[in-house]
């Protein structure tokens, strides 16, 4: 709800106000960088799925004045603005909604990154067709190589490209196609992107769980719904993912396949930081 959302960011936001020698609110790119300048881990928030809007675009004003910097419309199922992932599996991607095109261009307004992670094919061509600004798929792996619903096509790698955005290689192992969530797996993710669209279009965002023990699901949540079982869904303290220790081993292995210095800095987050420049106000 969007009550829980609110709970949520408060929680964050005296976390990071109590220890401001360790993080920082940022909003902007000139934030980002001065909190890499003093050694600080600087922070913005994301929505993942638009339910929490509760179809209000007034919640979507306030979650930006909260510190929201990114939103992706539909986790995994259908809601009022568009589709999921694993709705479109069974053909009921309801693609992006009369609200929906609301929805973005409000986001498109307030310059928040528009991310189709999660999201359902056709909905996401649409974003990508409608969106005024970039779009990003922060956490998704090519559905090429491993043909999982929650991985992209050719087809969305190319439509986020053209927007001037940047496609994110997540570290979870069913969606790499590797039980270990190996290094290797990771650069093959990422080659395969490059290949594809250019260098320049390619990062990492490892979707890590880095407490799987915690199950800080809400009361009576419907887990197959969300993550069901045929699609190789264990409970998350049983997934792998790929852990933060191995971002150097995956600039080690992208210099190895021949990647420049600064191709390599692109993929540890200068691109997706020039996505953020060409969106977030200044």
């Amino acid at each position: 709800s969007d009550l829980d959302v609110l709970r949520v960011l408060a929680y964050f936001r005296a976390r990071i106000e109590d220890h401001p020698d360790r993080y920082r609110l940022v909003g902007t790119v000139e934030e980002v960088r001065r909190a890499k300048a003093e050694g600080v881990l600087g922070v913005s928030f994301d929505i993942e799925g638009a339910v929490m809007l509760d179809d209000d675009l007034d919640l979507l004003r306030m979650y930006a004045a909260l510190g929201v910097r990114q939103i992706h419309f539909a986790y995994n199922r259908n809601n009022s603005v568009g589709g999921g992932c694993h709705d479109a599996e069974d053909g009921n991607d309801c693609g992006l909604t009369p609200f929906g095109h609301q929805v973005l261009a409000e986001v498109n307004r307030l310059g928040l990154l528009m991310d189709c992670s999660h999201t359902g094919w056709k909905t996401s061509l649409d974003i990508m067709a409608a969106s005024g600004r970039p779009v990003v798929f922060s956490h998704a792996n090519p559905r090429g190589l491993v043909d999982h619903p929650r991985n992209i096509t050719d087809e969305q790698i190319r439509a986020c490209a053209a927007t001037g955005g940047v496609i994110g290689i997540n570290g979870v192992g069913v969606f790499l196609g590797d039980p270990q969530a190996g290094t290797a797996a990771m650069a093959r993710a990422v080659d395969y992107v490059a290949d594809l669209v250019g260098r320049e279009h390619v990062g990492f965002g490892l979707d890590f769980n880095w407490l799987p023990e915690i199950d800080d699901h809400p009361p009576g949540l419907n887990r197959e719904d969300w993550w069901p079982a045929k699609y190789g869904y264990a409970s998350f303290a049983h997934m792998s993912f790929a852990r933060p220790e191995q971002i150097p081993e995956l600039a080690e292995e992208m210099a190895r396949r021949g990647w420049s210095e600064t191709e390599v800095a692109g993929l540890m987050g200068a691109n997706f930081l020039r996505v953020a420049e060409a969106v977030w106000p200044d």
